[in-house]
């Protein structure tokens, strides 16, 4: 198992190209198994939850091909044909270790009539049940039932007539999936307070392409008008918002300057308000962003939500960034509910981080300092490399398989802007 060794202190400066976004990329993936016909994708980031999705896709007989390749290029362009579907299993050794798998359901008992999916598994930060994703897809017409850790439905004989549902609380997977199979119903379809993150936009967009019928993209309400058959497409992955936001924290704790090459300032609005707030400057054009802080940084309070709201992703990189801001912040996390578990570990770094219940106050600054630390889920592996950048000697961070399911060559590109950063391998 590999560890990533820091040595802090060093000033960011220079370009980093922004990979295609992982959350847009997990749900663009299963609309292959929507048509007879290949779905390019390009821009597909090189990451382990996008090689298991893919081992997924072929437990369902899809082909994968990947072309045009160099081992130095950022991203891939990877053609999924799914002619014929051997298989509507889902299988709880394919589907334990990522969360995103719960998305093959829609698509599979929308065009096959029938799914049979794991229940999921994906990072340990707090409680999130699938009953939403059900219950959309049982007002479609489906019949569900959960027996021995599987999701078992069942489409009506002549496939889902479609129905309304109304989200009675916002959910981007239970959306994704409702609107995969709402694509293929045999009547139209409404959603109320539905999710509106750009990777839902991005969704959305694919399934047009593909020929799919939807009002409302952007919006809380979408309806789906559901057609016989879609066909191929060849589309390019968004850019990684949490992934760009992300690297501007990395770039501000170091009192850095970074053109962030790609990243696409409307879909992150909450993130650069944040950011600008504390005291970062952000100047964008059509083709990137550039993030800048030179001066010192200051406090503010931050509370996570739904889309356009902040990124509950970003919440970790932020609480680094503000361990060096003057003044007391206070964060509140309200959408997961055991999101602070980086916390401890960046205490050890000289963090001053109060956590009660879903409320984090963070009195800064500190002098952080280098530590053996580890890593408990994705964006707090995040949180921990920032943290690291601005700290005084060496810092240690273990069990980083979690960063290698979301940041393409992290490493590498911290490299590119001057970071003192390598993999070892973990004896």
């Amino acid at each position: 198992m590999d560890k990533l060794i820091i040595r802090g202190g060093n000033r960011l400066s220079g370009r980093i190209p922004i990979s295609g976004a992982k959350n847009a990329a997990l749900t663009l993936i299963p609309c292959a198994l929507l048509t007879e016909e290949p779905v390019t994708l390009r821009n597909l980031p090189r990451l382990a939850d996008i090689d298991g999705f893919q081992h997924l896709m072929t437990q369902f007989g899809v082909a994968t091909g990947i072309r045009g390749n160099r081992p130095e290029d950022f991203g891939r362009v990877v053609t999924y044909e799914s002619g014929h579907l051997t298989s509507t299993v889902a299988p709880y050794d394919l589907v334990r270790k990522m969360r995103a798998s719960i998305l093959v359901l829609g698509p599979l008992l929308a065009r096959a009539g029938e799914a049979t999916v794991s229940l999921p598994g994906g990072c340990a930060i707090g409680n999130r049940p699938i009953d939403l994703h059900l219950k959309a897809l049982e007002a479609f017409g489906a019949q569900i039932e959960l027996t021995q850790g599987y999701v078992k439905a069942m489409a009506p004989d002549g496939g889902l007539p479609g129905g309304d549902f109304d989200f009675p609380v916002v959910s981007v997977g239970a959306t994704e999936n409702a609107l995969m199979a709402a694509s293929l119903t045999n009547g139209t379809s409404r959603l109320f307070n539905a999710a509106r993150e750009p990777e839902i936009v991005d969704l959305c967009n694919l399934l047009t392409a593909m020929g799919a019928e939807i009002e409302g993209i952007g919006t809380s309400d979408l309806t789906i008008h559901g057609v016989k058959k879609l066909n191929g497409a060849t589309y390019k992955v968004m850019p990684d918002r949490i992934e760009a936001g992300s690297y501007a924290c990395a770039a501000a704790i170091t009192g850095g300057e970074v053109r962030l090459e790609g990243a696409c300032e409307a879909d992150m609005h909450s993130t650069n308000t944040a950011l600008r707030n504390i005291g970062v400057e952000i100047e964008s054009d059509k083709h990137g962003m550039t993030v800048r802080a030179d001066g010192p940084l200051k406090a503010t309070n931050l509370s996570t939500a739904p889309f356009p709201g902040l990124a509950t992703d970003m919440q970790a990189q932020l609480m680094s960034l503000l361990c060096k801001a003057e003044g007391t912040s206070v964060l509140k996390e309200t959408i997961f509910e055991n999101r602070y578990m980086h916390v401890p570990e960046l205490m050890r770094m000289g963090a001053d981080v109060e956590t009660e219940g879903r409320t984090a106050i963070v009195r800064g600054p500190v002098d952080l300092t280098g530590a053996e630390v580890m890593a408990t889920d994705l964006r707090a592996s995040m949180s921990l490399i920032i943290a690291a950048l601005a700290a005084e000697g060496e810092t240690q961070v273990r069990r980083i398989y979690h960063l290698d399911r979301g940041y393409e060559r992290l490493e590498e590109k911290l490299q590119l802007v001057g970071a003192d950063i390598e993999r070892v391998g973990d004896e």
